[in-house]
């Protein structure tokens, strides 16, 4: 089985800025078309970015176009969400999945998930 696990998230002010890592293991990383999506209480799971099998294709949701980058490496079975000015809307756990198709998904219809990590963006 896949396993994906999130780190970086945490505290920041409105206008900073993280990064994300999710590092996969169980799997053939470079197989794998990955994503990043986000879910707030009381809210549906929304998408943020996705990625092709290398990095070459990359797909943002319309809320963080402009803001968000998404990036991997291969190398190190890992995929990164690079968050610039952010906003106290960005709040959210932040999930990292990954897809067996070989093809970038805008929806929730990924193969694994990992645990999430949480983001607070203060105003």
């Amino acid at each position: 089985q896949v396993q994906l696990v999130e780190s970086g998230g945490g505290l920041v002010q409105a206008g900073g800025s993280l990064r994300l890592s999710c590092a996969a293991s169980g799997g053939t990383f470079s197989t794998y078309s990955m994503g990043w999506f986000r879910q707030t209480p009381g809210k549906e799971r929304e998408f943020v970015a996705a990625i092709s099998v290398r990095g070459l294709t990359t797909v943002y949701g319309d809320s963080v176009n402009g803001r968000f980058t998404i990036f991997r490496d291969n190398a190190k079975n890992t995929v990164y969400l690079q968050m610039n000015s952010l906003k106290p809307e960005d709040t959210a756990v932040y999930y990292c999945a990954a897809s067996l198709l070989p093809r970038v998904i805008t929806t929730t219809s990924y193969d694994y998930w990992g645990q999430g990590t949480q983001v607070t963006v203060s105003s």
